[in-house]
């Protein structure tokens, strides 16, 4: 493969404890390699502001957060992201790995804070202009694996890490039913998996939408960017 010309999204999506940045660190080596310009990031964080809002909102001892100011919060963020790293990067033409994104809101808060799905969804998408992922890798883990991965090593649980299984539950439907709803775009892979064995099947789907001989034009929301849009 050669260098390509424009940028490629790609989200990794899953539950606390799936895995995601454990495969999105083999799938950078893998490009770089191949001499792929790779940025890694994450949500919430990815700038100064995000990683500010991902401190506050993440770790105990910040006082009551409730439902309505974590979303925002969360999209503060995310529009910050959107706006600062990636799409510039995309604009260089990047491949641009993101550990979360917008479906990481509509399972948390949407789902699992029960503020409605629609409504959140709603939100980040105002807040980031549209800009859509090319591909997302969901990591499909179950609650109670997540959960010993979590507390294996000596690393406490963060504020929505610690949440009950019943909410962690109701994140992991959310995840799956948004995939379900536009599978072109999704990799659905269980967590479970050798990582070798999941590296791998990353990888192939991954060398599909990057292959310089595909005739694949930019997202709508991409094409609007680079025509002047902005988050």
């Amino acid at each position: 493969m050669s260098k390509q010309s424009a940028g490629v999204f790609i989200a990794f999506e899953g539950g606390d404890g799936a895995g995601k940045s454990t495969q999105a660190a083999r799938l950078a080596a893998v490009l770089e390699g191949r001499g792929f310009k790779v940025l890694r990031t994450r949500e919430p964080g990815g700038t100064p502001v995000g990683e500010k809002l991902r401190s506050l909102v993440l770790d105990h001892g910040n006082g009551e957060i409730d439902a309505r100011t974590e979303a925002l919060m969360f999209a503060a963020s995310r529009a910050a992201h959107a706006a600062q790293v990636i799409r510039p990067a995309l604009q260089r033409g990047d491949v641009v790995l993101t550990d979360r994104y917008i479906d990481s809101s509509v399972a948390y808060q949407g789902a699992g804070r029960n503020l409605g799905k629609d409504a959140v969804q709603s939100l980040n998408e105002w807040a980031t202009a549209g800009l859509q992922p090319d591909l997302t890798v969901l990591l499909d883990v179950d609650p109670e694996l997540g959960r010993r991965r979590r507390t294996a090593g000596d690393t406490a649980e963060d504020r929505l890490e610690s949440e009950a299984d019943e909410f962690h539950i109701r994140i992991r439907d959310a995840f799956l039913e948004l995939a379900s709803s536009r599978p072109d775009s999704y990799l659905v892979l269980p967590a479970h998996l050798p990582v070798d064995d999941l590296a791998a099947q990353i990888l192939q789907r991954v060398e599909a939408l990057i292959d310089p001989a595909a005739d694949r034009p930019l997202p709508a929301a991409r094409r609007a960017s680079a025509g002047g849009g902005g988050a």
